[in-house]
Formats: C-alpha cells, sequence, structure tokens
C-alpha cells in the first residue's frame, strides 16, 4: 500500500513538473489544425512531448542519480557545460520567466484587466520562493495538493467536451502524414527532455527519502513514477488535442494558442471557463516553476560546492526571473529559439544513445561523436537564428534524409558515433560485448 502510495505521489509531482504552459496551450492548437485527422496528430505528439520526456527519465536511471552521472558518459568538462547551459535554458533565463509571464498574460489579465505586470510577476514568485526554499516538501506538496486540483479541472472540461461535443464539423481537411507531422514537430516545443534530465534527480532523491535506497527499489518506484506521469500526460493531450479538433472556432482570422484555449473553455464552462482556465494555467506554471526554481537552486549550489547555499541561489533566480518575466510572452519566446534549437537535439542525442548503447559501450568517444555531428549541424541552426546564414552548410543539412520532420541531426550524430566507435577500436579500448 505504502508503494503504491508513494508511486502515485512521485508520479503525480513528476507530471506537473512536466506539465507547464507551453503543455496546456499547445495540444487544442495541435487538434485544430489537424482537425479530423486528430488521432494522428496525438501518435506525433506523444513521441515527442511524451515518449522522449520518459526515455529522458530512464536514461537517468540507468546513468546514476543525476544528470552529472548521465553527462559523465561522456567526460566530466562536457557535462558541466552542457548542465549549465540547460540549467540556464529551463531556469532563470527562459523557462521560469515565461510560466510567470504566461500566468499573468493568460491566467490573471483576462480576470484582472488592469493588473500591472510588475504585481503579477511579484505575486507569481512569491509563491514560488516560498514553496522553493525547502526542497524536501516540493515534491509532496506537488504531488499531494496541486497535481490533484489540476487534474480535475482538466478533466472535467474533457469529459464535458466528449460528453456534449461542440463541434462535430471540422473547418478543413488534412492528410494523416500532414497531421502526425504536425504533432511531432510541435512536441519539441514542451522542452520536456530538456526538463526530464534534470527533474529525474528531484524525484530520485525524493524517493531516497521515502526509504527506497536500495539501487532496485528506487529504480523500480521511479520508473513506475515515469509511467504513471506518461499515462497523465497521454490522457490530458489526448482529451484536449481532442477539444482543439472540435472547438468550431472561426477560421476567418489567425488562430492564437491563449485565445483558442479560452474560447473552449468559454463554450464548455460558459461564464465560469475564464475562471477555470486561469486556475489551471496558474497551477501549471506554478507546479513547473517551482520545479525549476528548486533544480536550479540544487544544480548551482552543488556546482559551488556550497559557496552560495541554495536558498541563495533560489533567492537570485527568483528575482531574475521575475524582472525577464516583466518583458512578455512573446520577447521570451523570440530570444529563446535560437538556444533551443541549438541545445535541445544535443541532449535528444546524448538521451538516446546512452539508452540504446550504454549498457554495451562503455568508453566515452563514441557517445562525444554521436554529440559532436549533432552540436555541429546545431551551431549552423544557431548561426541562422543570428541571420548568419552559411548557404552551403544549410543546403547540405536540408538533403540530409528525415530533415523535413525536423530531425536533420540524426544522420551526422550516427556518423560522428560510428566514426569515434571505430577510432576508439584503433585505440585498443576495451567495448564490452
Amino acid at each position: 500500500m505504502k508503494q503504491i502510495r508513494d508511486t502515485t505521489t512521485l508520479g503525480f509531482a513528476l507530471f506537473a513538473m512536466f506539465f507547464g504552459a507551453g503543455n496546456l496551450l499547445l495540444p487544442p492548437f495541435i487538434g485544430f489544425n489537424s482537425a479530423g485527422q486528430w488521432d494522428w496528430a496525438i501518435i506525433g505528439f506523444a513521441l515527442t512531448g511524451i515518449l522522449l520526456p520518459l526515455l529522458g527519465v530512464l536514461s537517468i536511471i540507468n546513468s546514476g542519480e543525476s544528470f552529472h552521472d548521465l553527462g559523465n558518459r561522456t567526460h566530466p568538462l562536457i557535462a558541466t557545460i552542457l548542465g549549465i547551459v540547460i540549467m540556464l535554458g529551463i531556469g532563470p533565463l527562459i523557462a521560469i520567466p515565461r510560466t510567470a509571464a504566461t500566468t499573468f498574460e493568460v491566467g490573471l489579465l483576462p480576470t484582472f484587466p488592469n493588473l500591472s505586470p510588475i504585481w503579477g510577476s511579484i505575486l507569481f514568485f512569491s509563491v514560488t520562493f516560498v514553496l522553493s526554499i525547502r526542497p524536501s516538501k516540493v515534491v509532496n506538496v506537488i504531488g499531494n495538493f496541486l497535481t490533484p486540483l489540476l487534474l480535475i479541472l482538466l478533466i472535467s472540461m474533457i469529459i464535458m467536451g466528449a460528453l456534449f461535443p461542440l463541434s462535430a464539423n471540422y473547418a478543413h481537411d488534412i492528410e494523416r502524414l500532414t497531421a502526425f507531422k504536425l504533432g511531432f514537430i510541435e512536441g519539441y516545443q514542451t522542452l520536456d527532455v530538456l526538463a526530464s534530465v534534470i527533474f529525474s534527480g528531484i524525484i530520485i532523491s525524493a524517493a531516497k527519502t521515502k526509504g527506497y535506497v536500495n539501487v532496485k527499489d528506487k529504480n523500480r518506484i521511479v520508473t513506475s513514477a515515469g509511467c504513471l506521469a506518461a499515462f497523465c500526460l497521454l490522457l490530458i493531450y489526448g482529451g484536449l488535442v481532442f477539444l482543439g479538433a472540435q472547438s468550431g472556432y472561426p477560421t476567418t482570422t489567425d488562430v492564437k494558442r491563449a485565445e483558442l484555449l479560452l474560447f473552449i473553455s468559454h463554450k464548455i464552462f460558459g461564464g465560469y471557463g475564464v475562471a477555470a482556465i486561469s486556475i489551471s494555467i496558474a497551477l501549471a506554471c506554478l507546479t513547473t516553476a517551482i520545479a525549476l526554481t528548486c533544480a536550479v537552486g540544487t544544480f548551482f549550489s552543488q556546482l559551488l560546492h556550497n559557496r552560495i547555499s541554495y536558498q541563495w541561489v533560489v533567492t537570485i533566480c527568483c528575482l531574475f526571473s521575475a524582472v525577464l518575466a516583466i518583458t512578455g510572452v512573446e520577447y521570451i519566446i523570440q530570444v529563446a529559439y535560437p538556444f533551443l534549437a541549438f541545445i535541445y537535439p544535443i541532449v535528444i542525442t546524448l538521451v538516446l544513445y546512452v539508452l540504446i548503447f550504454g549498457r554495451i559501450i562503455k568508453s566515452s568517444l563514441p557517445f562525444i561523436g554521436a554529440m559532436a555531428g549533432t552540436t555541429l549541424t546545431s551551431t549552423i541552426y544557431l548561426f541562422a537564428g543570428f541571420d548568419i546564414h552559411l548557404k552551403g552548410a544549410e543546403n547540405m543539412l536540408q538533403s540530409i534524409p528525415l530533415a523535413t520532420y525536423e530531425l536533420w541531426w540524426v544522420i551526422p550524430s550516427f556518423v560522428g558515433f560510428l566514426l569515434f566507435l571505430m577510432w576508439d577500436k584503433v585505440r585498443g579500448n576495451r567495448i564490452t560485448p
């Protein structure tokens, strides 16, 4: 009974950590644009928005207890640099201020139209600070209280939408492959693969405090929690995609994600729709911000060997994020795009190659080679994001198989993996059969 209760707490906590603002806004938009082929869009979105983050959790479990253990499969210096870049991205530079800005613009502003973004940011980060300052309590607070309320609100909306369909007429036609590709590509925008390699350490630490210190028991309960979180994500994503497909939203104007979500909630709940979705967005953003702030505090305090305490890192993170949040969602998204296009494929490469080959290849060289191939292609895309165009290189990448699916890094990473694997054999390093 205790194990079931602990698995539920950890699984709900992990779900809430993943389920931020983008996770709530993306699925209805995907459903609306995939129309009658919404089921194919769900499959594509599930692969990149659910399966890959779950694999990120499993890669940490198979490597140790934190991102450092995963990163050390390459080189300690690479692990440190990559860890810092990830933490800054999902922390105070992009993800944390974006959750606050989204809460203000979609969660607070419709109800309090005269509220200043400064006061919205102060309110959001005051709550985040209070719930993040003691990391030992964060998983229980999120898993036992905030997540169940969030799930109740979202599931109620999905059930009402399923029992009383909003519209049976699809505004446009779309092919299955196009719908699948739409969901597949949009799944990258959740950023949950980056978060998964960090959140896993929080969940593993929480499992140990609950008494699961044995490696086998610890891995079993964290894996179970990961599967429960993935199931909840699939349930909510699927329902929101379905609601978006049957929303009946007018197509005469540009479709904006936040307006579409508010439109759906208003049609289902009537006058209470805006309030209900505002609460959902506030909870989704708050739980993610708390988890990210805790992760930032833990990572940098450990990196600096507690020269700066966890409490001070959390304080600095909240203050810095609060200032950036005032700039608004659109500005943060524009600034974030080049960074995400660069780092996301690199982390996916590390996760996948360690999961697939980690048990049979102990040398770090092949994994460094795979990441080198991905980093090379990601750098070309990073330059393009800053209007530095390398036309010959860009044309070459576009001709690579799978490039149309935003998977231009797959072939170069595999080539790098094979080349460094052969180099490793020439050098005489042992490869475990």
